[in-house]
């Protein structure tokens, strides 16, 4: 068995995509538009693993959504949680659970769905201003 994607339902296409392309840093993989069924599937991955994909979809009417928290999360490991963290929180990006440990964070996209980011191998040794910075909304 190989995973493949997971999918997310979105209301806002050029939002959605500034969170997970510009500011995470996935790339698109491919797209299919179904003019008959009204929706496009933007299948989007990790330069370092592109077979594990995030599907986004797209519907063309309006849609109200849930929060999303009983998804659960998609995780995504990192080289550098702390780099990544700064670089979130500089394009605006609220960090939920910070990595207080240097291993674990959490942060939300604009459809509220939690993705968990994860330290490669072992902890960063501990740092400010992640040890000292507190939890903010759910995550």
């Amino acid at each position: 068995m190989k995973f493949l994607h997971t999918m997310i339902r979105i209301n806002d296409e050029a939002e959605s995509l500034d969170f997970w392309c510009n500011k995470l840093g996935l790339k698109e993989m491919r797209r299919r538009e179904v003019e008959a069924a009204r929706f496009t599937l933007i299948f989007l991955g990790a330069e370092e693993n592109p077979d594990s994909q995030l599907e986004l979809t797209y519907n063309w009417d309006p849609e109200e959504y849930s929060e999303g928290r009983n998804f659960g999360h998609v995780a995504y490991e990192v080289d550098d949680i702390h780099a990544t963290c700064q670089a979130l929180m500089d394009a605006g990006v609220t960090i939920n659970r910070p990595p207080r440990e240097g291993k674990m964070a959490f942060i939300r996209s604009p459809e509220n769905i939690s993705v968990e980011l994860l330290q490669k191998g072992d902890a960063l040794e501990p740092a400010e201003p992640w040890i000292s910075m507190e939890n903010t909304g759910a995550w």
